[in-house]
C-alpha cells in the first residue's frame, strides 16, 4: 500500500515555468509522477515518467490520465493569444482532460485558473470567489469556461477540483502592480500541496497569491484548504520605487486586477 495520499499524479505543462518549479514538490508526494508537455522533457527526479501529449487530443489525453489518481494541472494556453489557439488549448484542451477525468476515474483535479477571470474589477475593489467573473480577454474567457467545467463535473459526477485563480507568480514582484499580486514560488508549492493535501474540497475556488500587505483578494471560501502563504511582495517596493518612481493611479497597470490584460485591444486585431 503507499504511503501517499495519492499514489500516481500527474503534471501537464511541466516544461513551463510553474510546472519546473513544482516538480521536486510533487516527487515528493508520490510513488510515481508522470510528467507532460507538448515538447521533449528530461527526467529529473527518480519517480518521473515522461509523457508527450497534445491536450486537443482526447485520445492522447485518455492515454495520459490513465491509472492516475490526481491531475494538478499548468498545461496550456498561459498568455493572452488568438481566439483559436485558446480555444484549442484551454477550452477544448480542457474539457478533453475533464472527460479523460471521468472515464478513467481521477480524484482530483488541481489547475491553474487566472486572475484574468476577474480582471475587469477596479484595484478598489476587494473581491472573494464569490464574485461574478469579469474576465477581460480571450485568455480570461477560456479560464471562466474552465472553473464552470470543473463545477460541473463536481456537481454531476462529484469530481473534485481546486482551481487555483493564480495572480503574477514569478521569481519576485516586477512593478507596482505585482506588488498587490506577487505569488512567490515557495507559496505556489504550499499552496498546491495544501491542495493535494486537504480531505474535502469538491469544486473550491481559492485566489493565489502571496501574504502582500496591499490585497486585492479574500480567501475566505477557501480556509477550508489550510494554504498559509508566507512571502511579501512589500518586501520589494523600495526596488520597484527606485526603478520606476510612483506610478499614476490612472495607469491601467493599477486600475483593474487584471492590470493591462484589461485595458488592450482585441487580441485578433493586432497585427503582426
Amino acid at each position: 500500500m503507499s504511503k501517499y495520499k495519492y499514489k500516481n499524479i500527474l503534471l501537464t505543462g511541466a516544461a513551463g515555468a510553474l510546472g519546473n518549479q513544482l516538480r521536486e514538490t510533487l516527487s515528493k508526494e508520490c510513488d510515481l509522477l508522470r510528467i507532460s508537455d507538448m515538447v521533449n522533457l528530461e527526467k529529473k527526479f527518480h519517480n518521473e515518467e515522461v509523457e508527450i501529449a497534445d491536450l486537443a487530443s482526447i485520445e492522447s489525453i485518455l492515454k495520459l490520465t490513465k491509472d492516475i489518481d490526481c491531475i494538478v494541472h499548468m498545461g496550456a494556453q498561459s498568455i493572452e493569444g488568438s481566439w483559436d489557439n485558446v480555444l484549442n488549448s484551454n477550452i477544448i484542451g480542457m474539457y478533453n482532460l475533464y472527460e479523460a477525468c471521468r472515464k478513467n476515474k481521477i480524484k482530483r483535479v488541481i489547475w491553474a485558473s487566472s486572475v484574468h477571470t476577474v480582471g475587469f474589477y477596479p484595484r478598489s475593489e476587494v473581491i472573494d470567489s464569490k464574485a461574478m467573473p469579469r474576465p477581460d480577454s480571450n485568455y480570461g474567457l477560456s479560464k471562466v469556461f474552465g472553473e464552470s467545467l470543473a463545477q460541473y463535473y463536481w456537481d454531476k459526477y462529484k469530481l473534485e477540483t481546486v482551481s487555483v485563480r493564480i495572480y503574477s507568480c514569478v521569481p519576485e514582484p516586477k512593478d507596482h502592480r505585482m506588488l498587490s499580486t506577487w505569488l512567490s514560488y515557495d507559496d505556489l508549492r504550499s499552496l498546491i500541496i495544501a491542495c493535494i493535501n486537504s480531505p474535502n474540497v469538491q469544486h473550491s475556488i481559492i485566489f493565489g497569491v502571496s501574504n502582500n500587505d496591499s490585497v486585492l483578494i479574500d480567501n475566505k471560501y477557501a480556509k477550508h484548504i489550510g494554504y498559509k502563504p508566507k512571502d511579501n511582495g512589500e518586501e520589494f517596493r523600495g526596488l520597484i520605487e527606485k526603478k520606476d518612481g510612483l506610478i499614476d493611479s490612472t495607469d491601467p497597470l493599477v486600475t483593474t486586477h487584471g492590470g493591462y490584460f484589461a485595458s488592450s485591444g482585441h487580441f485578433d486585431d493586432q497585427k503582426n
